[in-house]
């Protein structure tokens, strides 16, 4: 099998050759300092290489506890925020049918009306907390462990609740131990939006029916690759370097371009990852990303004109899963005959080369991330890529990449504004602002 690959040509008009490789010292010092955990947020490194430490017993265990749920359960609720959500959801949407949700006439929407929607179904739950006290996720649970229990008796939902928590201590641990809940671990070492490699995201992906084993096979072999230690062999390095140059010509914003729609939620979980990663101390490239050619028809103009302050990172699947040929037309009244005959994936590709040409024309970088297939496999491939990536490019901005500071400035003042025992000086603080 082939590996994803990552081409930079179409920012060499932009950012200089020299100037680039002059960033190899640069990223060697970020990969020893991630490799020694001599670096700001070393506590959080259990991601680098955590594919490699994946055992053959972990997956079985999870496959099993899956094939649980699978049986006894109609719908598996993942009770989950940030990166304990985001990561299985976009491998299971890649992996889905994009019209599942028409064909079971599910709908997704806020609590009370999931609660409504699971009311005769035969549901489980798993709830992916450390603390067990994160207000969201705490409150979603409660809901839920007490609906699951009423409909389907303490018994039974005993075994179709399942635990992702800490190892020893919290709400969510307490919980489980108590109830007798099946539980896994999430590791010490690795934070949430780096998580989806651990029990937080291989869980929910292994009741979706998705081989973990081979996104993992694919996670181990891009650790391997992006181990190299020269710019040229290393695509995490190269991406990471060619970004943070672009960064310092005043490219502050990266959108991030799809043209599969199944990889929707693949890019709304990198705009955690380097959103949450690189955004300190009023640094920071912004991400941003786009579905085309959707978005070609809202954004496109502003991508195309607007102000010279973005850059474009497209991530292209180089081979559909199925064979589609445009048909023919005897009164060809659309004028669209030329296209007879040809694979609708060709086209596709043409309107992709045809905006990239544009975009560039138009003052836009692009750097091009081809993936050979969309499956697991490669899947487990961008994972790893994009999080190495992450690593190395928030130390190159001399932030700490692991931290997220301004995450908790929002729920301080949450739980100040909910009366939360412990806050009586903050609450009365923003009182006094909000007169």
């Amino acid at each position: 099998m082939g590996n994803i690959q990552l081409n930079i040509e179409k920012t060499l008009e932009f950012i200089s050759k020299e100037k680039l490789a002059a960033y190899q010292n640069k990223v060697n010092d970020c990969m020893e300092t991630l490799e020694k955990g001599t670096g700001l947020g070393n506590d959080f490194l259990g991601w680098l290489h955590l594919p490699s430490s994946i055992s053959q017993e972990h997956l079985d265990d999870l496959k099993a506890t899956a094939q649980v749920l699978r049986d006894n359960c109609e719908v598996v609720v993942v009770a989950g925020i940030g990166g304990s959500y985001l990561g299985a959801r976009a491998v299971i949407e890649a992996m889905s049918n994009s019209f599942q949700w028409l064909q079971e006439k599910k709908e997704e929407d806020y609590l009370s009306e999931l609660t409504t929607f699971l009311k005769d179904k035969k549901f489980g739950v798993i709830n992916i907390s450390k603390s067990g006290t994160t207000t969201e996720t705490a409150l979603a649970f409660r809901l839920l462990k007490k609906q699951c229990e009423d409909q389907r008796g303490k018994e039974m939902a005993q075994k179709v609740i399942v635990a992702v928590t800490d190892a020893k201590k919290g709400a969510a641990r307490t919980t489980a131990d108590k109830e007798g809940y099946k539980s896994f671990i999430i590791p010490d070492n690795v934070g949430g939006r780096f998580s989806v490699l651990t029990p937080v995201g291989l869980l929910p992906i292994a009741v979706a029916g998705i081989d973990i084993e081979q996104l993992v096979a694919g996670a181990r072999e891009m650790e391997k690759v992006c181990a190299a230690p020269s710019l040229e062999e290393n695509p995490a390095a190269l991406y990471a370097a060619t970004r943070n140059e672009l960064y310092q010509n005043g490219k502050k914003i990266e959108i991030l371009v799809n043209y599969q729609p199944k990889l929707h939620y693949f890019m709304e979980w990198w705009k955690q990852l380097y959103g949450e990663s690189e955004g300190k101390d009023h640094k920071g490239i912004y991400p941003s990303s786009v579905d085309f050619s959707t978005d070609l028809h809202s954004m496109g103009q502003w991508i195309q004109d607007g102000e010279r302050t973005i850059f474009e990172t497209v991530v292209s699947v180089e081979t559909p899963n199925h064979e589609l040929h445009f048909p023919s037309d005897e009164e060809n009244l659309d004028g669209l005959n030329f296209l007879a005959g040809k694979r609708i994936d060709e086209v596709n590709k043409m309107a992709e080369l045809g905006t990239q040409l544009a975009h560039v024309d138009g003052g836009v970088p692009n750097l091009r991330v081809s993936v050979p297939a969309l499956n697991e496999y490669y899947l487990g491939q961008l994972i790893y890529f994009f999080e190495k990536a992450c690593g190395i490019s928030g130390y190159l901005l001399e932030v700490n990449p692991f931290n997220q500071p301004g995450v908790e400035a929002y729920k301080k003042n949450m739980f100040a504004l909910l009366n939360k025992p412990g806050y009586e000086e903050a609450s009365k603080a923003i009182q006094a602002r909000l007169k």
